[in-house]
């Protein structure tokens, strides 16, 4: 397996963390700290974004202080140990460790990764029959062109799903292209009837190869809230711009701040979870609603013995895209944890948050016995996302949806009044 073509996580961004930080200095009129004149400054929302600013901004010698909504730092990177091992329900690898800003920020909160081998994969057809790697090879290596050129076909309104199927009209019905085009475009991406045909490219790529955080993605957050103001279990819903010194209304209390920095997804923006007074600017609600909000939920089953094959990484092209196709083998990097990880993308993910466990665990199933026989035992455990429905996301991570443009995102991360930002992460442009 090549190494994903796409980084639109929010983590590939982190340079532009800083960005809210350099506007306020700005409206401050310095970067020094005697221009923070003791003002204070409440960032909305205590993920990666979120705790990088306020960090930056207390070095700058400001007042800060972070209210997060749920019980704990980190947002959308949470590692959930009840199965003995930490399971990453958000981002778990790191997408190319050279010249990537998340390396050294990693080592520095104590981040136990190992190398990812994309070489280390077996697939499987339907009726578990193996799928012969060199066809799979020359599939990947079809794709990687495609993705390519295909934006110089495309146009500003059409998804990347309608550009595709008008092209490779042979490809839209194989099984092993829709693996291809779900586990490697709507998986780092979005849903591909919404993506943009001619965006969908957008993000920054780094080499040196993936590695698999082991020891929890949380590490980083909890690294950046030390030595941070932050209060838990503080939902913000609304915010009062009006005058000079904002009103943040949090679990029914008021709080006044001079700045804010609101940095809750995008998901929660457009669930108008949050009421600004006056409203945002229309270029700002516009951008809201352009720029796409994707799903993709993760599972995590253990048995009491290993069953499967003794690869990385497992893909099955099921007759359903974007459901159960692509198994992580935790076993190659947790020995003792007899363990596979599996996703759902896009709008089977949506629809697994209205399946009971028992349910989930019997789908995940049927493609396991099909590969592996009838004969394979149930999981003992399992542990899942639910990303749609979570209020504190309403998904899993932004893309450039059809229709999106990238003046966008500078509409998203400009001030309002000199006092007001909104952060999000924007795909950035690809190194050549």
């Amino acid at each position: 397996m090549h190494r994903r073509k796409f980084i639109t996580s929010s983590l590939t961004g982190l340079p532009v963390l800083f960005l809210a930080p350099a506007l306020i200095l700005s409206a401050c009129g310095g970067n020094s700290m005697s221009q923070s004149n003791g003002k204070t400054i409440i960032v909305v929302g205590a993920g990666i974004s979120g705790l990088a600013a306020a960090k930056k901004l207390k070095e700058q010698g400001f007042n800060v202080i972070i209210l997060e909504a749920q019980d704990k730092v980190g947002g959308r990177l949470r590692s959930d140990r009840t199965l003995g091992v930490a399971f990453d329900e958000g981002a778990s690898w790191i997408h190319g460790v050279t010249n990537n800003p998340l390396t050294a920020l990693a080592k520095q909160a104590g981040m136990q990764s190992v190398f990812a081998d994309d070489e280390s994969i077996i697939s499987y057809d339907i009726h578990g029959v193996p799928r012969d790697a060199a066809s799979y090879d020359n599939a990947e290596t079809q794709l990687d062109a495609i993705i390519d050129s295909m934006m110089q076909h495309g146009s500003a309104n059409q998804s990347f799903e309608t550009v595709f199927n008008t092209l490779y009209p042979d490809k839209s019905n194989d099984r092993l292209w829709q693996f291809l085009l779900s586990a490697y475009v709507t998986f780092d991406t979005g849903d591909l009837d919404k993506l943009s045909s001619t965006l969908y490219n957008e993000g920054e790529e780094f080499g040196g190869g993936e590695h698999i955080v082991t020891n929890g993605y949380d590490t980083l957050p909890h690294y950046l809230a030390n030595g941070l103001n932050i209060q838990l279990n503080q939902r913000v819903s609304k915010i009062d711009y009006t005058n000079a010194k904002i009103k943040i209304t949090h679990n029914e209390t008021q709080s006044e701040a001079d700045y804010v920095i609101v940095t809750v997804p995008l998901g929660v923006l457009k669930a108008n979870s949050i009421e600004f007074v006056p409203r945002l600017p229309t270029d700002k609600q516009n951008a809201i609603e352009k720029v796409g909000m994707n799903c993709v939920n993760k599972f995590l089953l253990t048995w009491e013995s290993a069953f499967w094959d003794d690869e990385l990484y497992i893909s099955y092209t099921p007759k359903t895209k974007d459901k159960f196709n692509y198994f992580v083998n935790v076993k190659k990097f947790h020995p003792t944890l007899n363990a596979l990880m599996t996703f759902a993308y896009a709008d089977y993910a949506r629809q697994t948050e209205t399946m009971t466990d028992a349910q989930v665990i019997n789908e995940i199933m049927l493609h396991l016995k099909d590969m592996y026989g009838n004969n394979i035992p149930n999981p003992t455990n399992m542990i899942r996302t639910q990303w749609q429905s979570n209020e504190n996301s309403f998904g899993a991570y932004s893309y450039t949806a059809a229709g999106t443009q990238m003046h966008h995102f500078d509409d998203l991360a400009k001030a309002v009044n000199n006092k007001l930002f909104v952060t999000t992460h924007p795909p950035l442009p690809q190194k050549p």
